[in-house]
C-alpha cells in the first residue's frame, strides 16, 4: 500500500491516561500478519459518550452503543473494535455477533454488559466472524497496557496508510489535564453526525451529560465539516471517556477544555481528509458572505463534493470556472455579480467576471501545492463556514475497484 504523500512527519507521542488500558491482536477477521482488533479497558466511573452516524442502514455495534450511552458510570467499561469487517447489513446475525462478544467481554473483565461498546469497519454485508474475535479475548486481556494506545490505533485501520493520534493537554485547577484521540478513516468519508471511527480519552471528571453535549457540539464543527468522497458510511462512530482519574471537575462550560478538545478532533479530522484514499491535495474550502450558516455549509460542501472541482485540483487545474459552477448549484442563496472567489491571496473572479488582475499562470502555480485554500465570498449576508476535503485521483479508483479482491 502506497503511503499517503500528506501523511504526517510522525505519529504523535501519546501520554497515558490514567484509568484506560489497552491491547490489540491479530484475531484474522479478515487480514493475515497484522492487529485487526483492539480493546480499551476504562476504570469505574468513567463516563463515556458519543455521536453516530445517521445513516437508515447503520450498523449492528452502533445501535447496540446507541442504545447503551446512558449507562451508569459505577462500574468498569470497555471498547473493542474489530477491522476488515463492518458487521453492517448482516440482518440478525449481525445483532447476534454483538450479543456474544458484548457478553464474552463483560464476562472476562467482570464489567456489566451494558458497559461494553463495539464498532466495526470493513466490508459491508458478509457476516461477522466473531468467534475468532471471543477466542482473542484471553490474549487481550493479558496484554493491557496504559501505554497501548499507539497499537491501538494501528490496529483499527482498513484502507488508512497511516495511524492517527492526537493529544492535547491543559492546566485547570493547578492540575494538568490530558486528552488524547486516535481515529481511522480514509474512504467513504463525508459528515452526517461525525465521521469513521474515532476514539478519545481524558482523565478529566466529567457528568456525562455535559460530555455528550461536548462531544456532539465540537463534532459540529470538525468531524461535521469534513468529506472525501461524498459518502457517508454505515459504521460512523466517535466514542469520548472520560476516566476521572485526575480528579479535577470539568462540565460543558469549561472554555478552556472545550478548546483542548476541538484541537485533537481537528487534528484527527484533517488526518483523516490527508489519508483520503488517492488523495495528493489537502484543501480549505472558506465561505463567507452567505445568507445563512445552513447557505454556508451547502456552499462549502458543494465545492468539496464536486468531482469536477476535485479533478481539477488533482491536476493542478485553476479551473475557477467549477468552483462557480458548484456555488450556483448548492441550493444557497448567491448573485453572479456579487460573487467572488480567491486561491489563497489569489484574487481570482469578483464582480461576475474574472479579477483584471488575476494570471492564470499564477494560478497554476499556486495550485502545484500540497495545500490549498479556496475561498467563495458570496456577498450576500454575514454567515460563513469552513470544510475540508481533498484531490479525486485516479488512485481512488484503483483503490475502491479492487476494495474486496
Amino acid at each position: 500500500m502506497t503511503v499517503s504523500p500528506l501523511t504526517p512527519k510522525r505519529f504523535p507521542s501519546l501520554p497515558e491516561i490514567a484509568g484506560a488500558r489497552f491491547a490489540t491482536v491479530a484475531a484474522g477477521v479478515r487480514y493475515e500478519g497484522r492487529d485487526d482488533v483492539m480493546l480499551v479497558e476504562l476504570a469505574p466511573g468513567t463516563t463515556v459518550a458519543g455521536v453516530f452516524t445517521k445513516s437508515a442502514t447503520r450498523a449492528a455495534p452502533v445501535l447496540d452503543c446507541q442504545a447503551k450511552l446512558k449507562s451508569l458510570p459505577d462500574e468498569g467499561a470497555a471498547f473493542l473494535v474489530n477491522s476488515g469487517n463492518a458487521n453492517a447489513f448482516t440482518g440478525s446475525n449481525g445483532k447476534k455477533s454483538v450479543e456474544a462478544i458484548t457478553q464474552a467481554v463483560a464476562d472476562i473483565l467482570d464489567i456489566p454488559q451494558r458497559r461494553v461498546y463495539t464498532a466495526s469497519t470493513g466490508v459491508i454485508g458478509e457476516p461477522l466472524p466473531h468467534a475468532k474475535i471471543i477466542d482473542s479475548l484471553k490474549t487481550l486481556k493479558d496484554g493491557l497496557s496504559p501505554d497501548g494506545i499507539a497499537a491501538a490505533a494501528d490496529a483499527i485501520r482498513t484502507t488508512d496508510t497511516f495511524a492517527k493520534g492526537a493529544v492535547d493537554e491543559l492546566v485547570i485547577d493547578g492540575e494538568i489535564i490530558k486528552i488524547v484521540g486516535i481515529a481511522k478513516g480514509s474512504g467513504m468519508i463525508a459528515p452526517d453526525m461525525a465521521t469513521m471511527l474515532v476514539y478519545i480519552f481524558t482523565d478529566a471528571k466529567i457528568p456525562q451529560g455535559d460530555l455528550q453535549r461536548m462531544v456532539r457540539d465540537v463534532s459540529d464543527t470538525t468531524f461535521n465539516c469534513i468529506t472525501v468522497d461524498s459518502d457517508t458510511s454505515t459504521s460512523d462512530s466517535v466514542l469520548m471517556a472520560a476516566t476521572g482519574a485526575s480528579g479535577v471537575e470539568v462540565n460543558c462550560t469549561s472554555v478552556a477544555f472545550r478548546a483542548a478538545l476541538y484541537d485533537v478532533m481537528l487534528d484527527l479530522a484533517h488526518q483523516v481528509v490527508k489519508d483520503g484514499e488517492g488523495a495528493t491535495k489537502f484543501v480549505e474550502i472558506r465561505v463567507k458572505g452567505a445568507e445563512s450558516d445552513e447557505d454556508a455549509r451547502k456552499v462549502g460542501f458543494s465545492i468539496a463534493n464536486s468531482p469536477l472541482v476535485k479533478t481539477a485540483l488533482a491536476g493542478e487545474d485553476p479551473n475557477w470556472g467549477r468552483i462557480v459552477m458548484a456555488v450556483g448549484k448548492s441550493g444557497a442563496a448567491a448573485d453572479r455579480d456579487r460573487l467572488s472567489i480567491a486561491f489563497g491571496d489569489i484574487q481570482v473572479a469578483e464582480n461576475g467576471w474574472v479579477s483584471p488582475d488575476y494570471k492564470e499562470d499564477v494560478g497554476a502555480a499556486y495550485m502545484k501545492n500540497d495545500n490549498l485554500v479556496i475561498c467563495a465570498d458570496l456577498g450576500m449576508g454575514q454567515s460563513s463556514a469552513t470544510v475540508w476535503t481533498c484531490d479525486l485521483t485516479h488512485g481512488y479508483i484503483t483503490i475502491n475497484a479492487d476494495y474486496r479482491s
